[in-house]
């Protein structure tokens, strides 16, 4: 007996322009208003309305064509969005409006109940890229920071159980392609052509529909913890600390002490309350990029490598064993990392939690000032980490400190990782 999801007689190509039978929405990015600007429509309920390549979450899109196959989820269903709206408002921010300002996310994206409800209301399936929501955290790496004296609960930003009030945030990324190839200076049909080969063609309409400016890719996107007033963000009065953090599973969840990541991240959420309780706000960016964008499998081979190689794990080969392995030293490509700041409204941090040169230097080259790099301090430093700080330091890491010249020198001028 066939199921509730029973495929169709026949499948309508997209890969061509006029293949869904209807000119796709415009999408006119940049645009200061989000009816000038247009939604983005990567659903297949209703193929004609469909303006872009990929789908809603790109990284989990498997599992939902997994569960309409196996007849757990009916492939009409169309999300209702009753009470869904942003617990906080964001935006809209000047920098919404300039191109070149966001080109990894959607800035309409929490607000598409709002600004599209004619659409809706008239059987569009436009879904939301962004959501809003409020939550606690706590760590007890906090709670140890309350009973050094370090952090005193305030009842309003700490508790005294240790729960820190934050606001929630997670995006998924949405592509603006032109605006893309102009970040990373590259020719748009060129970025278009490698995103095509190197998904195995998985997606076609990126090199048949030139059409189709915005793709949702198949990766992780961010979570972004803001701690204290959201206001403060936008307030010139007001100092906003900031903690941008590429994902380490092993590190953050699990605690291994190979590396830096979790001890700077709880640092960084420490000085996040800190300029929250002295009438700021913090921001703590957490992206999905697991081993330097290399991947976890990628990232354990290297281990194995810096630890086996002859002389045992050291400086002056620690980015040159990645390179063996992976072919790059790294692939996160920092570029973006400005777009979740402008789409906050955010110009100014005062407190930036980070020694990473590779993070700093696009913020600011975006227009962000840079008041005051915050380092993780020496005590934080798991001792198997050792090699790894060493080894950025010398490759250009902030650091008031000046690492042994006689050990490093091969690590310098390489790149600089966190």
């Amino acid at each position: 007996m066939p199921g509730p999801n029973k495929a169709p007689g026949h499948i309508v190509l997209t890969s061509h322009p006029g293949g869904s039978g209807t000119k796709p929405v415009p999408i006119k990015w940049g645009a200061a208003d989000a009816a000038t600007r247009g939604p983005v429509v990567a659903t297949t309920t209703e193929p004609k309305h469909r303006n872009v390549i990929g789908a809603h979450a790109g990284a989990y899109a498997l599992y939902r064509a997994l569960a309409i196959a196996s007849g757990r989820l009916s492939s009409m269903h169309v999300p209702d969005l009753t009470n869904t709206a942003p617990a906080e408002p964001i935006g809209p921010h000047p920098q919404w409006a300039d191109p070149k300002r966001i080109v990894s996310l959607d800035p309409w994206g929490h607000m598409v109940a709002e600004v599209f409800a004619d659409r809706l209301k008239a059987g569009w399936d436009i879904r939301p890229t962004i959501a809003v929501t409020k939550a606690r955290i706590n760590l007890p790496e906090l709670r140890e920071a309350m009973s050094a004296g370090r952090l005193k609960p305030d009842g309003d930003v700490l508790l005294k159980s240790g729960d820190v009030r934050v606001t929630k945030i997670a995006i998924e990324p949405v592509w603006y392609l032109p605006g893309i190839a102009e970040r990373f200076q590259v020719n748009e049909s060129q970025l278009r052509r490698s995103l095509f080969e190197y998904t195995g063609g998985m997606f076609p309409e990126l090199v048949t529909r030139s059409d189709l400016k915005v793709f949702l890719p198949p990766i992780g996107g961010h979570t972004i913890y803001l701690i204290g007033e959201v206001a403060a963000l936008t307030d010139p009065e007001k100092k906003v600390a900031c903690r941008i953090h590429d994902e380490c599973n092993g590190s953050d969840v699990f605690g291994s002490d190979i590396c830096t990541c979790r001890p700077y991240l709880a640092h960084g959420i420490e000085v996040c309350i800190e300029t929250a309780q002295q009438g700021g706000a913090g921001i703590v960016v957490y992206n999905r990029k697991e081993g330097r964008a290399l991947g976890e499998v990628t990232k354990f081979l290297v281990y194995n490598a810096r630890k086996r190689q002859e002389g045992g794990d050291r400086a002056a080969t620690y980015f040159e064993r990645t390179e063996c392995v992976a072919g790059v030293q790294d692939m996160r490509f920092q570029e973006l990392a400005p777009d979740v700041l402008h789409w906050l409204g955010v110009t100014r941090i005062d407190r930036f939690c980070s020694m990473s040169d590779m993070k700093y230097e696009p913020l600011v080259r975006s227009g962000i000032e840079v008041v005051e790099r915050v380092p993780i301090p020496e005590a934080l430093i798991p001792a198997d980490a050792s090699v790894e700080m060493d080894a950025k330091k010398a490759a250009g890491y902030y650091s008031a400190a000046v690492p042994d010249a006689s050990e490093l020198a091969k690590a310098k001028g390489r790149s600089l990782k966190e």
